[in-house]
């Protein structure tokens, strides 16, 4: 019995990589980078790169990538990796939340306290 989302398939994972298993020491890819299309499908195009230029015409996280396509992580991270180096997609992270202050933090506290 297989599980739920698990490609029984491995070569077809190790085709569409063209072999490679990871993707790079320089990837700068994490589960929740944003990824953006700079282009369009082009005819010819590997279909899984066709994919996510498609999933990617506004700003799409990595694990929100793989889900739709049913991958794994890593081999999104290789193929996300291969359409950066073309300049057909670029990669952006979300903004940290700034930290509040700790003073305004207990201000507020004491406030909510005196309500």
């Amino acid at each position: 019995m297989s599980r739920p989302g698990r490609d029984d398939a491995p070569d077809r994972l190790y085709t569409v990589t063209g072999g490679r298993s990871r993707s790079g020491s320089d990837n700068p890819f994490d589960l929740v980078t944003l990824v953006v299309a700079e282009c369009d499908p082009v005819p010819g195009m590997q279909s899984e790169h066709a994919a996510i230029l498609r999933l990617t015409e506004r700003p799409t996280a990595v694990v929100e990538i793989a889900a739709e396509l049913k991958l794994p992580v890593s081999i999104t991270r290789i193929l996300l990796s291969d359409l950066q180096a073309s300049g057909r997609v670029s990669a952006r992270h979300p903004r940290k939340a700034a930290v509040p202050d700790p003073d305004i933090l207990e201000q507020v506290l004491v406030g909510l306290r005196n309500l």
